[in-house]
Formats: structure tokens, sequence, C-alpha cells
């Protein structure tokens, strides 16, 4: 039908059984559509839910002919009476699922073309499904996700200006400096041959804050690194950025735990007010990583000591160096009846992966240990092993051997792979965690770089003779095993942030090219300053319960770094180049 016709005045799961006998206009999409005989029956769908539209020929004749053209994903404007549904045909599965509107008016405000895919299917490629992300954005769980996203954004910008932060935007065209990723550039056509970058954090903006006397920052900011992707990182992300005055690092704890508890309230998640900590290295040591998932026991034991005495010449070789080298044991409960030997041979593949020259294993019987290893070790040495481990029988355990950061990394992996294997997670707990007392360097190939950033406050920089043994006040959040975010301690004294640089190798003239305005700022008074940093999208993503960072951004990158719906990166044409003095060098398949 054409001609005049309301606007909505009500959404979808909004029309009740208090509505009965009232007259609603309702707007949306067709989510789908059933002749039965002569009457159709039209699921409508808004961003609220469904209600059933029925168009009956003993009503209103032109309402049917009109329903008949009508298929999926059309757009439709709907007016009618709300009655109550037949006994029996009740859907107890909808919101509305009690009552019905029968059509005295209904308009297709816009047809569609068939879609290219169920937008409720989650088994759709995802390349089809990026390339027509508006579409599979109108899917009940999409639109869920953003409307948590909105609640938690909303919560956490109303919770730091109850503690007195002031939201202040920075730049997005700023210099380019060394954070540890790879900064986006923007050439600039006004000054030919020179580069903005687009900011990996707004974290040397938030410190100038600080000396200008702001107090307390907040700021819900885009940032951007051009690095390689992984399901948990897109080239641009957001974060929740804070930064305070006069502070120390149980004040700026107090206020990330605050800020956690009420979005996680807010989202209907029950959670401590406050959360446990844990020294970094004894996260290395007892779970591999520096961002544990405690929602399961199994930790790394060390027995470096027992295996000392073995007569393995490997072992004991890998022994005679305790400080960079390590033996981890890993027990797995009643792993002996879980896996077949066959299946914890095939473990040494996955460890083989992440550079684990093998995998050893003993299996707990009711006569001992047994395994090809036991050999090699003397009756108390055997003994001593089923002690540190606490083995019962039916237990098995795992030993990875070599330097300290390989045996970390691999058998930290491999917890998490037998967890999940297992199927021992909790999927619906969440376990906080602040991994505190970071090393402030690390030394790599001979290179010393800063193991959060290169503004974070060492605790001491008396002895410099081990450059890793030097702390720094940083600290991280980590949920269920994935980084929510850090911060620290920031260095507010010049003197401490020169000689910072200089360990890490950046001579006084590259210091006053990339940092001199923040070196400069640091000698006009600057206040002891300090904050941290909140991965919005990352906390979305465990809040709602998906595996892909993809699934809570609206329009999100490919692993490529390509967005598929807009073939964005593209060329541009010459003159654009031309403008900005930029002339492309030719590729093999150009010439």
């Amino acid at each position: 039908m054409n001609g005049d016709y309301n606007l909505r005045t009500h959404y979808c799961t909004d029309v009740t059984e208090a509505k009965i006998g009232d007259t609603v206009t309702v707007a949306g999409w067709v989510n789908s559509r059933r002749d039965h005989g002569g009457i159709i029956f039209i699921d409508l769908r808004d961003k609220s839910g469904l209600v059933q539209l029925v168009a009956d020929p003993s009503d209103c004749k032109d309402v049917l002919t009109v329903a008949e053209t009508v298929r999926d994903e059309f757009v439709l404007i709907a007016t009618g009476i709300v009655r109550a549904r037949g006994e029996g045909l009740e859907n107890p599965n909808l919101k509305t699922g009690k009552i019905e509107i029968v059509l005295k008016n209904l308009v297709i405000e816009n047809k569609s073309k068939p879609m290219p895919f169920d937008i409720n299917d989650e088994k759709v490629n995802d390349e089809i499904k990026l390339r027509n992300r508006f579409l599979e954005l109108r899917s009940t769980k999409s639109f869920n996700i953003f409307q948590l996203r909105s609640k938690a954004a909303i919560q956490a910008r109303n919770t730091l200006d109850e503690l007195g932060f002031l939201d202040v935007e920075t730049p997005i065209l700023t210099k380019s400096t060394p954070e540890g990723a790879r900064d986006y550039l923007v050439p600039s056509r006004v000054h030919p041959g020179e580069f903005y970058a687009l900011p990996q954090s707004p974290q040397l903006f938030k410190q100038l804050l600080m000396v200008a006397g702001f107090d307390k920052y907040f700021q819900i900011a885009k940032c951007f690194r051009d690095e390689d992707l992984r399901a948990d990182r897109q080239p641009e992300f957001t974060q929740i950025d804070v930064e305070m005055s006069f502070c120390n690092q149980d004040d700026v704890i107090a206020v990330a735990e605050k800020l956690i508890y009420d979005v996680f309230t807010k989202c209907g998640k029950t959670i401590p007010s406050t959360f446990k900590r844990m020294k970094y290295s004894d996260a290395m040591e007892n779970y591999g990583c520096d961002k544990p998932d405690l929602r399961f026991e199994m930790p790394l034991v060390d027995v470096i000591d027992i295996f000392a005495n073995s007569t393995n010449e490997i072992f004991a070789e890998i022994a005679k160096d305790k400080k960079n080298n390590r033996i981890k044991a890993l027990k797995c409960k009643n792993g002996d009846n879980i896996f077949s030997k066959r299946q914890m041979k095939g473990f040494e593949d996955y460890v083989r992966k992440f550079g684990a020259k093998g995998l050893g294993y003993f299996q707990m019987k009711e006569d001992g240990l047994k395994g090809p290893l036991t050999k090699f070790f003397s009756e108390s040495d055997l003994e001593e092993i089923i002690k540190a481990t606490q083995l019962e029988v039916g237990d098995v355990v795992f030993f990875g051997a070599g330097s300290k950061k390989v045996v970390w990394d691999y058998m930290g992996r491999f917890r998490l792979f037998l967890a999940a294997e297992m199927d021992i997670i909790p999927k619906d707990a969440f376990e906080f965690l602040w991994v505190v007392d970071f090393p402030m360097f690390e030394v790599e190939d001979g290179r010393t770089k800063a193991l959060h950033h290169p503004f974070t406050m060492p605790k001491s920089l008396e002895d410099t003779s081990d450059l890793e043994a030097i702390e720094s006040i940083a600290y991280d959040i980590v949920l269920n095993g994935t980084e929510l975010g850090g911060g620290s301690i920031r260095i507010h004294k010049e003197e401490i942030q020169s000689k910072v640089f200089e360990l890490m190798g950046i001579s006084k003239e590259e210091a006053k090219e990339k940092f001199g305005f923040l070196l400069d700022a640091l000698q006009y008074g600057a206040p002891s300053h300090g904050g941290f940093a909140l991965g919005l999208d990352r906390m979305i993503m465990l809040l709602a319960g998906t595996d892909s960072i993809r699934d809570v951004i609206a329009f999100p990158k490919t692993q490529k770094a390509q967005c598929l719906l807009t073939q964005a990166p593209s060329s541009v044409d010459d003159e654009q180049l031309k403008e900005l003095g930029i002339r492309l060098r030719k590729t093999v398949s150009d010439i």
C-alpha cells in the first residue's frame, strides 16, 4: 500500500500484552515470511527483537496484496491492532510470543536483493561476512555486542568523571617515536618529505598534561600500530587511557579496579572489587608467561636441582647453568587415563613449534614412575620428583629443558594446550590478576630495549651491571590469560629519563630529536605521575564471550590489515602523489 502512513510508535518488543487492543506502528526488516493458505505471517525485526505481523484478507484485502510481494530483508512500516495469539500458538522463545499485530496498513519502504548469506549463520566464510559487514551487523549477536560496548564505554566515562578525571582529546597527527611497534606514517603536503605518525598511544601527551597541572586525565582513545595481526589485535584499536598526578602504584591500581568493577557490574557480570597480584618473576617461573590464565591450576614446577643428578648428559649439562637455563615439570592430573602413549608422544610435535628440543614425560603407576627417562635417575631422585610435583596414581608429568626464555614460552603454551585438550577451563569464570614488578629492560641480540616503554620509572639505577635485573614500577592487568591493559609510574625527572635513554643506547642527539619536547617539559616542575590504559576492544571481547576482536569492532580489518568492505588500503591517483612529493618505485610485476 502506498500513501500516508504513521511514523513508528513502538519498537517491536515494546508491543506486549499490555497493548492488546491498541493500534501501533512498527518498522524494521523482514526476518521471515510464511504463507498459510491465504493468510501471511511476517516476523518483523528491529534492534529490539521480533514481532509477528498477520496479513489476513478478512481484515484488509489491500494489506494481503502487499504482503504477497514481501521477501526477506525488505524494509517495512506496518500499522495494525495488537491481539493475543490463539491458544497453543504462543511462542515462548520470543518476548512478543503471546501477541501479534493484525495489519491495517503495510508499506514496503525499501526492497532488498537476495541476501548473500544468512545473517544469523556464524559458520559463513569470514571474507564473505567482512565484504558485507553492514549486513552481518544486522544479526542479533552483533547488535547485542555493540549494545554491550556502548554500555561499557558510557559507564567508563561516568566512573572516571565521578572520580574527578578530565576528558581531554590528544592529537591523532603526531610525531613518530619508537614505542615498540611500527608507526603508520602520514605524508605532509605542506612540508614535503616530512611525515606525521598516527599515535600508538597518547602516552607522551598525557604525561605533558600532568606537567600542565591537569592532575587527572582520561580519554577513550583511538590508537594505531602497524604490526602483524592476531585474533586479539587490529591495526587500529581503542583504549581507555588514564593518567593521574601525585600518586603511587596502589593509587593507580585502585582507580583501575574501580573502573573495571563498575563496567563489568553494569554489564551484568559478578566480579570481585579487588584483584590478586603476582610478581612478574613468579608469573614466568610458575606459568611460563606474564599473562597467566588462573581459571585452572597446573603450575610449572622447577626441578632443575633434581635433574642435575641425572646420568643423562643433556639434562646434567643444562642444569649446570641455573641462571640462564630451566628444567620445568608440568603435572597433568589423571593424564595417564586421558591420553594414550601415542598422544603424549605427539605433544612433542606441538612444543617443537615453539623452540623445544623435545618433551619428556613420566607416568605415575601403582608401583611408581614409569617411562623412558626413569633409567637416568636414582630411586631417591624419582621420589623427589613425585614429591615436588605432588603426583598421584594416574597422573602424568611432562618436562621441558633448555634456555629459560624458550622453556618458559613453550611450557606456558603447553599448559594452555593441555587444559584446552582436557576441557578443564571454566567458560563463565572471570579471573583477574595484576602482574607487577616487571623488569625495566630486556636485552635481545645485544640490543637493550624497555620491556614496557622507556618512560616507565625504574625502581633504582644505582647498579646497572645487569640491566635485566633492574625492576620497574610497572603493572599489567590480566583477565583469563589475556592482557587487558597495563601501566606504570612514569619518570618525572629529566636526569632519570636521560639515563634510561643512555642505557638503551639512545644518544643525546637522538633523544633530543625524538623526545626533546618531553625532556624539556620534565625540567619545568613535572609532578610525580602514573597511569594505565585498558584495551576497550579486548574488554568487550571477553565480556561478550567471543573469540575474535573483529566481532567487537564495527568495521574491522583482516589479518592482512585490509578492509574488505571499502577495499582499503587502495592506490591513489598520480596527482595526489605529486602534491605530496611522493613517487612510487616500480615493482617487479610492473616491469
